[in-house]
């Protein structure tokens, strides 16, 4: 499955077979997928009060994936909603059945996470596509409701496979926002995703002495996703990559971008290995024979 593919589409094993057909993708996703985990893993699991107030919470959060919204306004947006206790506990209900999630803003205080917004976040992107009413084409052409897809893969990635001693979170003052905040301990590593056209690397100092290093994970000829990391605290690692970058970079007097994504490949393996090199190793790396490293070549 292509990356734009995996965006729209999602990774349910037993929904891949239709998606070249959408209309029937889309009625196996909600009637073989979203309904029996609705009614089989929480409302004969749990003992639910309101169960037509949590499907409406489900399709709202669909509806909002990617995006942050107070329990006030979904009080507004739901028929008999209850209090904001009750749609906290039924979000975190459709978390724990692996359907969507609310993240909390990342706060020093632990009442102040309580007491944030939550930003909703699709666990598998299917979720999201089989009732926004866009086609594949139709979502590639709208590159607001694109970018949400692709902010929301990487956030159902990065909460699906975390380590459990890791927590995810959000982060916004005012018109500053981070997508993602990783905690594990007293470290924190925070990402920004974002969808552009346009590639290659940028290392560039912002507000309070933050290091900021970005760069591609993925290239195709559509737009693809970036990934933007903020080192909160230690940024001594990521500023001496850097600066070793720039040094080995300099000898080629500039690259053409378009193979900007080898050369960073290229660098990554020397920069690892050393002097413990091979030219074996060096082939293999080159055709993606191992997979310690991004490709050479073909990125």
């Amino acid at each position: 499955m292509s990356p734009n593919n995996y965006i729209y589409f999602g990774g349910y094993p037993g929904s891949a077979a239709y998606i070249r057909d959408e209309p029937r993708w889309r009625n196996y996703v909600n009637g073989s997928l979203i309904e029996p985990s609705i009614e089989k893993d929480i409302l004969m699991m749990t003992r639910v009060d309101k169960p037509a107030l949590l499907k409406q919470l489900f399709h709202l959060g669909c509806n909002y994936s990617g995006q942050i919204l107070s329990y006030d306004k979904m009080l507004g947006q739901l028929q008999d909603a209850g209090n904001t206790t009750t749609l906290a506990r039924y979000l975190e209900m459709l978390g724990n059945a692996g359907l969507i999630y609310g993240l909390q803003k990342y706060a020093g205080q632990q009442h102040r996470r309580r007491a944030s917004s939550p930003k909703f976040n699709v666990l598998n992107n299917a979720l999201m596509s089989a009732g926004s009413g866009y086609t594949k084409a139709e979502a590639k052409a709208d590159r607001s409701y694109w970018g949400r897809l692709v902010e929301s893969a990487v956030g159902a990635h990065l909460y699906n496979t975390g380590h459990p001693d890791c927590n995810l979170y959000y982060w916004r003052e005012s018109s500053r926002e981070v997508d993602f905040v990783i905690e594990r301990g007293k470290k924190l590593t925070a990402i920004e995703v974002n969808t552009q056209t346009a590639s290659g690397l940028a290392i560039q100092h912002t507000h309070k002495r933050r290091q900021v290093l970005r760069y591609n994970i993925h290239s195709t000829p559509t737009p693809y996703f970036q990934l933007l990391f903020v080192l909160t605290q230690d940024a001594t690692p990521l500023s001496a990559y850097g600066s070793r970058l720039r040094q080995w970079m300099a000898k080629f007097h500039g690259v053409a971008t378009r193979y900007l994504a080898s050369y960073l490949g290229w660098y990554r393996m020397i920069d690892h290995l050393g002097q413990n090199v091979t030219p074996t190793l060096f082939f293999l790396m080159s055709l993606g024979k191992t997979r310690q490293f991004q490709q050479l070549i073909t990125t």
